[in-house]
Parts: C-alpha cells; structure tokens; sequence
C-alpha cells in the first residue's frame, strides 16, 4: 500500500518519489502549497513571510507535469519543485520590489541569473518573499510587507534580511527558498528558522539581476530544510555568469554535485575549531551556549576532535572591514538604471527621495547617499585591505592548528522580539569579511517557553577557506543525520 504524500518536510528525494511513483502530481504539490500559503500567511498565525505568489503557479505546474510524462528521464535536477525568491531576486514574470512600496510595480526585463538557472532545472517559482526592506538590516520588515513573524515564536522576528524565505521555508509554504547575504542575511533566518542556509564562496554564485548592496559583500545563497536540499540547490545556482565578473574566479572550483559528496561519516577525522572569541560569556547568552555545547557533543560523538581556541586582534579587525556602506550608492544606481525608463524608480537618488522606506532603512539610505565617490575614500580603502588581513590571520591560524573547519553560533543571543529595530550579536562577519564560505545549520532549541512551545532555534556555522562548500556541507550533513535537530513548527500544522 502507497503511504499518502505529506507535504509537511518534504524534500526533492521525495517529492521526484512521488512523481515517479505517479502518486504526485507537480500540481497537487502545488495546490497543497498553495492550501498551506492561505491558511497561514495572512490568516491564523499570519507569518506574513511573502510579497506575491504566481498567479500562473498552477499552469506552470501543469506544463511540468505534461513535460514529466512525456520524457521523465530528460528532465532537470529540480523538476516540479516550488521554490520561494527573496524579493530581490529580479523575475521577468512577478514583480521585483525589494519590499518597498515605491517598487510595488517594478518589473524587470528578465530574470537574475540565478532565476535562470533554477527554472532551467525544471524549479517552479511559487512566490516573491518578504524581507527587511532593500535587505538592510536583519528583522524583515518592510514598508510593502509589514513584519514577517518566526513561526517557532510569533512574539520574535524570523532573523532577516531574508527572514520572509526563511519564515516560508519553515512553515511548509515550498521546498526550497534563495537568499541573498551582505552581512548574514541568508544565514540569519536558517539559524532563527531551524533550517540551513549557505553563504558561498565569493566567486561561486552569480549575483546578477539581484538588488544590490555592496560589490564586495553580495552573495545569493539556498536556504531549505535540510542539508541534501541545501546542496542540490547550490549544484543548480553556481556557475559563471558573464554578466558578473567576478564568477570567472569560480570556473572548476565546484565538483561535479554538492549533493553526493554528503556522508554520514564525515565528521570521522575532521579537526573542528570551536572559535570561543564568537561565543559569549554573559547571562543572555546562556540558552545559545547550551546549545552549541550539545553540539559539540554531537561532533565528537561522531568521531570529529574539536578544538577550542581564540585569536587575538580578532574582534578589533572584523569592526572595520563592512565595506557596503562605502559601495551601496554606486552599486544601487548600477541596479536602477538598468531596469529601464519604464520603470517606477530609475536612481538611487529617487528611490531615497519618495521617503516611503521604514525609518531605519530610510535612514541608512539617506547616509549612503550622502556618501559622495566612496570608493575613495580613504576609510573603504582601509577597510578592503583589513579584509585581506582577515582572510590571511583566519587561514593562517587554522593552518597552525590543522583545522578544517571554524564552529561558531551564528547568533550570540536568541533572535530578537518583534519591535527591536536590529538583531544584536550576530557573528557573520568572518564570512562576508573575507568571502570565505560558510554554512548555517540547525543547533538545536532553546528551553520551551509559552510563546515558543518547541523552544527558539539557535543555528551553529561551520567557515573555511574558499571553495571548501563540499566539506562543510559534508560535516553540517553528518550533524544533521546524527542530531536529528529538524521539527517543524507547531503554529502552521498539518492541514
């Protein structure tokens, strides 16, 4: 007898079961998510996690599964699977609006490469999500989406900036989401969310065709449920892109598929540095710690030699390496000028002067634009030879020590309540930084509590040197089979 599909923590494996099975249908899939989007997003819990949701998802889906049918076996790696974009991911077909009222009616000439890429791999794109607006900042709201609520704890932001993808992927609104990561804004939500996000190597993933912030510090990453999903999306998102330069630096440095070079037993062997300068000591950061020490029990558990070390100078020199406040006026003009006369904002210079931004993006807006040619400045300029100076004292100490990978809390503290204006505490640094890659997987849970009956997650993050996504999507999978962290939250259940 065939167990009726569930939704609820599908993954690809199963969802291509299903279709293969013929006990699914891309638009039964889609009508189940769909069910889901309704009953939660803006009713019930009303997570308030998207912007827009395609009005032709069901038509697409129907296409798919006619595609399916017809040659099954020639049909792509994501075939049938809903995917969410982060609201500054350009589509040719949905509005792009970055959260922001005055692009309410933006619509690009084509997709971000990104988009390309995954639509090429059979993905359906289901919806556009909320974000912090313009993704400054890291407590998704926005002027068009309001706040995004954390489905583990309605009272609590879902991290940010792409807390909106986040807060989807958790509730079982899709399967798989993209966020984009100036500071920690894809791994912010994987760790408030209990889900795992991926910032790659400066060079991996194309960022053309996203709202930018910064030249130095854009990345575009996956963020799912689990770590083979994570890795099945990275195969699909990296590649070179003549439209950004700087993906030639990534030419032969992915393997043939993040997904098969997952093991059980990857952890056996490795040597783990648990970075103790990005784990704190006082009473507020007690429930995150206690978590981290689970994990790594777990670690060593699985045959991994953790080892727990500081760096000296480190908190000194990742203060002054953010470089996109220096490169947002620049970059942004790039982006608006490019959308064509026809659209509703076409400079930087207007978008700030509609004045219609939440007031701490505003503000923030307006100081970038008052930056006049930051480039040269001489304050940037220090800061792009502090990021060489990071990248060289980060390798260098690892070197010394033999370690294959840093461990850290991606967050300090729990994620903030709504109401906070920021997320306090956050330890993204080392990765956009440096632009070493790092990967954001569930550590575990918090204590319950009244407003968070499964706890608050907490995300731990394992960093290395560049182009090393395959071992440490390799060690945060061993983690994951063993720990088993992963529960879906009790605020969106089974329908």
């Amino acid at each position: 007898m065939t167990t009726p599909f569930a939704l609820e923590e599908a993954t690809i494996a199963s969802v291509h079961a299903g279709f293969r099975t013929g006990g699914l249908s891309a638009v039964e899939l889609v009508q189940a998510c769909l069910a889901r989007i309704e009953a939660y997003d803006r009713r019930g819990p009303a997570l308030r996690s998207l912007l827009t949701v395609n009005p032709r998802a069901l038509d697409e889906a129907a296409r798919l599964d006619a595609q399916w049918r017809a040659d099954a076996r020639n049909t792509g790696p994501l075939h049938g699977i809903p995917v969410i974009l982060k609201d500054n991911f350009d589509t040719h077909d949905l509005p792009t609006t970055g959260g922001s009222v005055a692009m309410r009616h933006s619509q690009p000439r084509r997709d971000a490469f990104t988009v390309e890429r995954l639509r090429a791999a059979g993905a359906l794109v289901l919806a556009k999500a909320n974000l912090q607006e313009f993704a400054r900042g890291g407590i998704s709201i926005s002027s068009l989406g309001g706040q995004t609520l954390n489905p583990y704890d309605l009272t609590r932001t879902p991290g940010g900036s792409s807390g909106g993808t986040g807060a989807a992927i958790a509730a079982n609104f899709a399967l798989l989401g993209t966020g984009s990561d100036t500071g920690q804004s894809i791994r912010s939500p994987a760790s408030a969310c209990c889900l795992v996000g991926v910032r790659p190597t400066r060079g991996l993933v194309s960022r053309s065709g996203l709202m930018p912030n910064s030249f130095t510090q854009d990345e575009a990453g996956p963020i799912a449920r689990t770590v083979e999903d994570a890795a099945r999306m990275l195969d699909v998102m990296a590649g070179w892109d003549p439209r950004d330069a700087v993906t030639a630096l990534g030419i032969g440095k992915a393997p043939a598929s993040y997904a098969a070079g997952l093991h059980a037993d990857a952890l056996r062997g490795a040597r783990i540095g648990l970075l103790e300068n990005l784990c704190g000591g006082e009473e507020r950061h007690a429930p995150v710690q206690a978590v981290m020490e689970q994990v790594l029990h777990v670690m060593e558990a699985q045959g991994a030699t953790v080892l727990r070390l500081r760096i000296p100078g480190l908190e000194e020199l990742t203060a002054h390496v953010s470089t996109d406040r220096w490169e947002a006026r620049a970059a942004c003009e790039r982006y608006f000028a490019g959308l064509g006369a026809e659209a509703p904002v076409t400079s930087f210079r207007q978008l700030v002067e509609t004045r219609t931004a939440t007031p701490e993006v505003q503000q923030a807006m307006e100081a970038e634009l008052a930056i006049e040619d930051g480039l040269a400045q001489p304050d940037y300029l220090r800061r792009l030879a502090n990021r060489d100076r990071l990248r060289v004292l980060l390798a260098s100490r690892m070197a010394e020590l033999r370690l294959d990978a840093l461990l850290y809390p991606l967050q300090r503290i729990l994620v903030v309540p709504t109401g906070h204006t920021e997320q306090a505490e956050r330890n993204g640094v080392l990765s956009h930084g440096t632009g070493f890659p790092a990967v954001t997987f569930p550590g575990g849970f918090s204590r319950p509590t009244a407003t968070a009956p499964l706890g608050v997650p907490v995300g731990a993050e394992l960093l290395a040197t560049d182009f090393t996504e395959a071992k440490l999507l390799a060690y945060a999978y061993a983690f994951e089979q063993a720990a088993r962290v992963r529960q879906p939250p009790l605020s969106t259940p089974p329908l």
